[in-house]
């Protein structure tokens, strides 16, 4: 018996059918759950990681169409060795916000190429692939705190340009994105209010949706703090 279909084997004895009731409410999964939670999705992630094989385990899970096996093969998967073409045929396998989003967090974030992909998927016409493109700028926003934040004007140039779109999944991604940039740092938090204002002048429902929304966590946030004109 293979690794991966041990862990299969054991996911399944680990099914709660009150979990999946609630998964359903909140649009998780698609009719595959199992009702897991994520701390023992965690646990067992810890178990494989150090596997040699584990890249190889992670791509059998995925192809078990099990949600929880997917989102355990986003945790073991190695960022080194996940190709473009393998980021591609998993990013067009998305069905459910969760499973998009903990995919980018645990795995793709992590490869060298995730900005290009980012940018790529963020003109996609897919809801799920467009909401990809702008989870992994929220993703450089939130966890690459050292990285170049210029880099975040470039994705709220990106936001401005889609947020006409209304799409449920595509327009949250895009808040998402809008209120972490701002969250960033005070020489971004401008920048971001200023994002809000173009949107609001589009005066599309969506786009005032993303901008009010934001537009309110931001102000909350920084309320109290002197933004400076420039960066230091």
């Amino acid at each position: 018996m293979s690794s991966a279909h041990k862990i299969l084997v054991h996911l399944k004895t680990l099914e709660n059918k009150a979990n999946q009731e609630g998964m359903k409410r909140f649009a998780i999964g698609n009719d595959n759950t199992l009702g897991i939670s994520m701390p023992i999705l965690r646990d067992i992630a810890k178990e494989y990681k150090k596997l040699i094989d584990r890249h190889a385990i992670a791509k059998e899970l995925w192809q078990s169409n099990i949600h929880e096996a997917m989102i355990l093969a986003s945790m073991l998967a190695d960022p080194k060795l996940l190709t473009k073409k393998e980021m591609d045929a998993w990013t067009h396998d998305f069905y459910s916000w969760d499973l998009c989003d903990q995919t980018c967090g645990n795995l793709f974030q992590k490869t060298s190429y995730f900005l290009d992909k980012a940018f790529e998927y963020s003109h996609a016409n897919e809801e799920f692939v467009k909401r990809t493109g702008f989870v992994l700028m929220t993703m450089y926003a939130v966890h690459h705190k050292k990285a170049d934040d210029d880099m975040c004007l470039k994705f709220l140039e990106r936001i401005e340009e889609e947020a006409w779109d209304d799409r449920n999944f595509v327009r949250k991604a895009l808040n998402w994105c809008l209120r972490q940039i701002g969250k960033r740092n005070l020489y971004l938090y401008p920048h971001a209010m200023r994002t809000c204002e173009v949107l609001l002048l589009q005066d599309t429902k969506s786009s005032r949706w993303i901008a009010n929304d934001a537009k309110r966590e931001l102000l909350d946030k920084f309320e109290n703090h002197k933004i400076p004109n420039s960066k230091k």
